[in-house]
């Protein structure tokens, strides 16, 4: 059960505050296993253990074929039943209850008798399935280094692109059923059928974090922990801090996110099937995590957009059905920009209870994009919908600054938190093992970004 908290991190000194930006730098005093740090702290301490890269190499294959499989599952049956579409979102440890209940709600779908019970449950699965997205994320920080996060997140989000292939299947097979249920309702109960399956796997199988995980030796979980520590993200605390949701929307990069997640939201009217989007996704997230970039990804992987729809647009009428499939199948190479968020949410924020209010706060403006993407296509518009095509283009571009504006900021921020440790140092007359000793200090204090003079921003 999360308690609610209103005080910042006890146990803290040196705080110095950037008046320009907002932004606090905070350092931990020597005592932080015993402030409201993370969970890790209790096992892992404020000072690091070290192990080789072998051993790490062995851990992270080992972490992949336990948690990356279950988490592939989760989005997949998520993208078979319902896209979310609110911005509720309960803990981790809670999902795997939502999604057999969610389970429970698509069965029912089976019985309905009109239309009225058929969006009640609707609205009900929107709200249960809603936690998915955000808490894949906070599974993801939890486990993977920064450059490690955003192919991970690419392979649960190509999970979800292959619904279409698998569900069209299934969809088609039922079809031939001819026994005393009706097809469509024998296809609710095996969607509903294939959630419970994945809820029970989720509760048995699917540990809160690290530090919980059967499957791990208690000096597995201590690396597994040691992995993620100098990342400065931290991994869980059952605290939610109310200073960190007011910094959440005191953060510039909140509204830019919103900018550019609103314009994702309506243009993506849906979301891109094919393989090449499911390709795109991997391959870009591995680029991405290589070059250790996600803004100017999401940048150069939204022309495709632009020029697709240019194209579409230009060309309705010429009567080059190819040009115009090729544009349309062209555009299929966006598919990576929105997972890129979400791995930018996972690399870029930190305080667990920030992470969960940027993720709630991500899912419920693509929610919202997507009701406002519905009214882009009017019928009065028909049949070149040229103001529609118009306003793509727009947001298009708008988001593209969008992007360059993240990565800008960014770039700045990572160069003023140098500037502040050169300060700190000269201050307190650190030597290098100092620094370090205080790195592995900060890195499980549930510190915020902003906070943390360790943190490197991904730009």
């Amino acid at each position: 059960m999360a308690t609610i908290i209103n005080e910042k991190n006890p146990g803290l000194f040196d705080a110095e505050e950037d008046k320009t930006d907002n932004r606090t730098t905070t350092v931990v005093e020597e005592d932080s296993a015993s402030s409201d740090g993370d969970d890790a702290l209790k096992l892992a301490g404020t000072h690091a253990h070290h192990f080789d890269e072998k051993y790490y190499t062995r851990l992270r294959r080992k972490i992949d074929l336990r948690i990356m499989p279950i988490l592939v599952f989760i989005y997949f049956t998520q993208g078979a039943t319902l896209d979310d579409s609110s911005g509720v979102q309960p803990p981790p440890e809670s999902a795997r209850v939502n999604i057999i209940l969610w389970g429970v709600l698509v069965m029912l779908h089976a019985v309905c008798k009109n239309f009225a019970g058929f969006y009640a449950l609707r609205f009900f699965l929107g709200m249960l399935e809603a936690c998915v997205s955000p808490s894949l994320i906070l599974i993801v920080s939890m486990w993977y280094k920064q450059n490690e996060r955003a192919v991970r997140i690419g392979w649960f989000y190509a999970g979800n692109l292959s619904t279409s292939v698998v569900g069209g299947a299934v969809a088609y097979g039922v079809t031939f059923y001819e026994g005393s249920i009706a097809p469509w309702k024998l296809l609710y109960i095996i969607l509903g059928a294939l959630a419970i399956s994945c809820g029970i796997i989720v509760l048995c199988f699917l540990p809160d974090s690290p530090k919980t995980a059967s499957f791990l030796s208690e000096e597995e979980k201590v690396a597994a922990l040691e992995r993620v520590r100098l990342d400065q993200a931290g991994t869980h605390n059952k605290h939610i801090k109310r200073y960190q949701i007011v910094e959440t929307f005191k953060d510039v990069r909140t509204w830019v996110m919103f900018i550019i997640i609103m314009c994702l939201g309506s243009l993506l009217l849906d979301m891109p099937r094919a393989a090449i989007g499911g390709f795109a996704v991997v391959a870009v997230g591995w680029l991405s995590d290589r070059i250790n970039d996600r803004m100017t990804l999401v940048l150069l992987f939204t022309l495709p957009m632009l020029i697709g729809m240019v194209i579409m647009t230009t060309m309705q009428f010429s009567g080059k059905k190819g040009v115009l499939e090729f544009a349309q199948l062209f555009q299929n190479l966006a598919a990576p920009c929105f997972p890129l968020c979400y791995a930018w949410n996972a690399s870029n924020i930190g305080g667990h209870t920030k992470k969960v209010t940027v993720n709630a706060f991500t899912l419920f403006t693509f929610g919202v994009g997507s009701v406002v993407g519905t009214y882009i296509f009017l019928p009065r518009n028909a049949p070149g919908y040229i103001s529609g095509k118009a306003a793509i283009v727009v947001l298009t571009v708008v988001m593209m600054v969008a992007c360059a504006v993240m990565a800008y900021i960014n770039v700045r921020w990572n160069r003023q938190k140098k500037v502040e440790l050169e300060q700190l140092i000269a201050a307190n007359g650190w030597t290098e093992d100092d620094v370090m000793r205080e790195r592995e200090k900060a890195a499980f204090s549930d510190l915020t970004d902003m906070e943390n003079v360790f943190f490197n921003y991904t730009r």
